[in-house]
């Protein structure tokens, strides 16, 4: 309601009294859109105060353009992607022009199909592409009101569409109440009430007897220029106390004093009227139908309301609307209990059981006066359908409501578990708490006791790494086994990654290895998981070479393992290759699985995927590749709000040796880590600190850093930090903690038979070797690091084979090594390793002409390189927007920038202006 008046001053031809500058804002955006731009708003103020009617404006002035309409239904918030479907409705004829993961997405949210659940994510990437499809055919406007009621789904789906509305001829304008959280940052325009000339005349134009100035000027300030507060409040007034000024505004804040006035108006009407009002209030979807046959059921006859009239507050079309959002819930919470009950209860009836059985349900929860286990099953039914759809929070919300309606004690326990887990899988860590606390009270068994204990085990887990969480999963796991010893085995390997990765010391460690090793031998043929899990036990109790031959046999599994199987435990999986010194295999798997994860849609997945895969490619010296990953990971990072470490981003800028760029990101991440107890984040930092003062020749700092990195209870970051503590100490004159280093180096290295292996503890020994055995210990090194994937440490052999030559005065050999370092190092994009190269070179009597690595021409944005590297690779522009989260109008736009500032015109010369160690 925003004072809408014929003929009004300000606003002539517009039914508006005033809003210039709203209007313009609503002008301006529309006109951008028509000319080929994206605009998004989110138009936001207290009820009444006429956002309604600015969006009313924004789509009648669309002329020309499709306008999509959607609205939050206060009583829908549970029932996932209601709203959402409500918008893009009209173009589901058009799902086919999708790619077939973003199609099947939003077939199964919709119901069009069965199916895995989907990523949420993937469902946001297919409205972004089938609203970027519909542009095409001409300009759009999607208007969706009362955002503030719209269910949790929806709002994030058009929270991530919003931010990434480019260049595709659609303006997604909001009307909320209040800034809500999912679309928190988008640009706002913020309703507030009408200047004191338009209020005087909005409400001139409703009063119809001379009214005191004074009077006048005082309503006007107490609704502070409200527009509904102005048409409705002096319907409750006599004209004699209007005109006087008597029985004003009073204390109550002003949507109340709106609402009272409406509850007045309401009282005013017939029972049967009052009915029908409270059946379209309780009904969220305005069909005239359901709402009639409920009310026909309820003794309502249509005729006698009709004759009647509803005063305006409820009109009947094509959809049942209310005059304002306030009647809905004045009508809904000014009515008895039992009435609510009765009415939700006639809705169930008529509404069909095999089409919605949802809101069907939901309609049944709320006519329950007391416990129902025949509702409290068609919850849990509803719950597991909003599991298919990927609603966790709707889920969430059914299993909570089913758990109330459930007497059986048993049962109620059961319920809870489920509805501990959905809302941990929501996010909703005090509901998870909540009903875990729930089933161990009502727990009938020590089986069922034993999973809430489990359950708040994760939910430590998840809410941060601490000492708890390890031991807590670790006394269930025990006690699991009794009832399910599967379950307890994937308790177990949790319980060590928490331990191994989290803020616990080595003595939980153990204690977790400890109970591993005491567990029954599996049936039959060891799984990936049995392997994995005894391996890792092992490592710790027995050390690597009682360790070695199952971590083989895993690796071994790993390569032909189901790529879900991969995906469950992939996060463990991943640390046999390293620990086994497999430089080959490491990559392969990780790319096997994050290929898994693009084809499945599973964006909330990509970040932890692509940082594992982007640690071995840092390593291989693919530093551009590298970048394209960080650059991914940080799309699905903005895009799923799930914090991710940002290993790959330290490893790589440590590697580049750009100081100032690479300790912002370590000192940030030492921080972050170690303030919410991730010391493996902690351990990586360090060691990418040690690799960076390495190449910048700062031996000490290399030292104090790869030494707090060797400390860690992550095996894998503490074995690749030793060999960074043996050439700081070297080179710093510490020979004893040289020699320690070393010696924990072969104890990782020696059993394991791998060029990886051998060659970075030749290298090693090298360094603190006499003479004689140097020389042949740095041909070791060159020999076998030239067979593995590892470019920069066969560069850093060489170089450090240089060194050595150097100070033995064998120049011109020397000067052989050190420039083929030298050359490696720019090649690959490792400016302080490459400079320290070059000064070797220097003292050699060489004359070398200090070169960076070649870099992007032109001044390309953060977003720009991205998308400049992904296409080099040969993306398609479809396959750059999946990646990146984007349009592919979007990626199209940005392209030609891109050409125009690297003055190129074709994909195919990127590949000339773009350096392999482009970062």
């Amino acid at each position: 309601m925003n004072g809408r008046r014929r003929g009004a001053r300000h606003g002539q031809n517009t039914g508006l009294v005033g809003r210039e500058p709203e209007r313009a804002l609503l002008d301006q955006t529309i006109a951008a859109v028509r000319m080929g731009e994206s605009r998004v708003l989110l138009v936001h103020g207290a009820p009444g105060v006429g956002k309604t009617t600015l969006l009313e404006y924004a789509a009648n002035s669309a002329t020309g353009m499709r306008v999509l309409r959607a609205a939050g239904v206060e009583s829908e918030m549970e029932l996932a992607f209601a709203t959402l479907h409500q918008l893009c409705a009209p173009l589901l004829d058009q799902l086919e022009n999708l790619p077939a993961p973003q199609r099947d997405a939003l077939e199964t949210v919709f119901g069009i199909r069965g199916g895995t659940p989907p990523e949420r994510f993937l469902v946001a990437l297919a409205v972004l592409s089938l609203l970027s499809d519909a542009s095409e055919k001409g300009p759009l406007l999607c208007v969706v009101d009362d955002a503030q009621w719209m269910d949790r789904a929806s709002a994030q789906v058009l929270g991530f569409v919003a931010r990434r509305l480019l260049a595709e001829s659609v303006a997604l304008v909001f009307g909320s109440r209040e800034q809500t959280q999912d679309l928190l940052g988008l640009p706002e325009l913020e309703v507030t009430g009408l200047t004191a000339e338009d209020a005087h005349a909005l409400l001139t134009s409703v009063t119809h007897v001379q009214i005191d100035q004074h009077v006048r000027d005082r309503f006007v300030a107490e609704t502070r220029g409200n527009p509904l507060a102005l048409l409705e409040l002096p319907r409750d007034l006599a004209v004699s106390r209007m005109a006087g000024g008597f029985g004003l505004l009073d204390a109550d804040t002003l949507p109340g004093r709106i609402e009272q006035s409406f509850l007045a108006r309401i009282e005013g009407l017939p029972a049967q009227t009052r009915l029908l009002l409270l059946v379209a209030a309780a009904e969220p979807v305005g069909d005239p139908s359901l709402v009639w046959r409920a009310a026909e059921r309820l003794g309502v006859t249509p005729a006698t309301v009709l004759a009647g009239g509803t005063d305006g507050l409820l009109e009947f079309g094509v959809r049942v609307i209310f005059r304002h959002p306030l009647v809905r819930s004045a009508v809904y919470r000014s009515a008895k209990e039992v009435d609510r009950r009765a009415v939700h209860l006639a809705l169930a009836e008529v509404t069909d059981a095999k089409a919605d059985p949802d809101r069907r349900a939901w309609h049944l929860a709320s006519a329950a006066a007391a416990p129902d286990e025949g509702v409290a099953a068609e919850l849990e039914r509803s719950a597991g359908r909003a599991q298919a759809r990927g609603g966790l929070a709707a889920a969430a919300a059914f299993l909570q409501r089913s758990v109330a309606l459930t007497i059986d004690t048993s049962r109620r326990a059961e319920r809870a578990l489920m509805a501990a887990d959905a809302s941990l899988r929501a996010g909703d860590i005090e509901a998870a708490r909540r009903f875990a606390d729930i089933a161990d009270r009502d727990a009938q068994s020590e089986f069922q006791r034993v999973r809430a204990h489990l359950t708040r085990g994760h939910i430590t887990f998840a809410t941060g790494f601490d000492n708890q969480a390890p031991l807590m999963l670790l006394a269930a796991a025990r006690r699991l086994q009794p009832f399910d010893l599967d379950l307890a085995r994937e308790t177990y390997l949790i319980a060590w990654g928490s331990a191994s990765f989290g803020a616990a010391n080595r003595g939980s460690l153990m204690a977790v290895s400890q109970a591993i090793r005491e567990l029954p031998a599996p049936e039959g043929s060891p799984r990936l998981l049995d392997l994995v899990l005894e391996g890792f036990a092992l490592l710790i109790t027995d050390g690597r070479r009682a360790a070695l031959p199952t971590l083989r046999r895993a690796q071994a599994a790993l390569a032909d393992c189901p790529v879900q199987e991969l995906l469950k435990w992939g996060w463990a999986a991943f640390g046999v290759s390293p620990l086994v010194w497999d430089d080959l295999a490491m990559p392969e798997t990780r790319a096997r699985a994050l290929d898994e994860v693009r084809t499945s849609g599973a964006v909330s997945d990509l970040p932890v995927y692509l940082h594992s895969l982007g640690i071995p490619i840092v390593l291989s010296g693919d530093l551009a590749a590298a970048a394209a990953v960080v650059a991914e990971a940080e799309a699905a990072v903005d895009a799923t709000g799930v914090p991710m470490a940002q290993h790959t981003q330290l490893l790589l800028t440590a590697m580049q040796g750009k100081e100032a760029e690479a300790m912002e990101v370590i000192e940030a991440t030492i921080e972050e880590a170690g303030a919410s107890g991730q010391l493996n984040g902690v351990a990586t930092a360090q060691w990418a600190a040690a690799i960076l003062f390495n190449g910048l020749a700062r031996y000490g700092l290399a030292l104090s850093a790869a030494h707090a990195g060797s400390e860690s209870a992550n095996l894998i970051v503490s074995q690749w930090a030793l060999p960074e503590l043996v050439e700081a100490a070297a080179r710093s004159g510490d020979d004893a903690a040289a020699r320690e280093a070393l010696d924990g180096l072969a104890d990782a290295a020696e059993p394991c038979d791998t060029d990886w292996a051998q060659g970075i503890l030749a290298r090693c020994r090298a360094l603190l070797t006499d003479t004689a055995a140097a020389d042949g210990l740095y041909r070791e090194a060159i020999e076998r690091l030239g067979r593995t994937l590892l470019h920069p440490e066969l560069a850093r052999a060489h170089l450090l084979y240089g060194e050595w030559l150097r100070r033995e005065r064998q120049r011109a050999e020397a000067r052989i090594h050190l420039r083929t370092a030298y050359e490696m190092f720019v090649s690959i994009g490792m400016e302080a390793f490459a400079e320290r190269a070059r000064r070797e070179l220097l003292a050699t009597g060489d004359h070398v002409r200090e070169r960076k690595s070649s870099s992007m021409s032109g001044e390309l944005t953060a977003q720009e390189k991205q998308i400049a590297l992904l296409v080099r690779d040969g993306l398609s522009n479809p396959e750059v927007a999946a990646r990146l989260f984007l349009s592919p109008r979007t990626v199209e736009w940005h392209l030609r920038k891109i050409f125009t500032k690297l003055g190129i015109s074709s994909r195919k010369q990127l590949g000339d202006v773009l350096s392999g160690g482009e970062a």
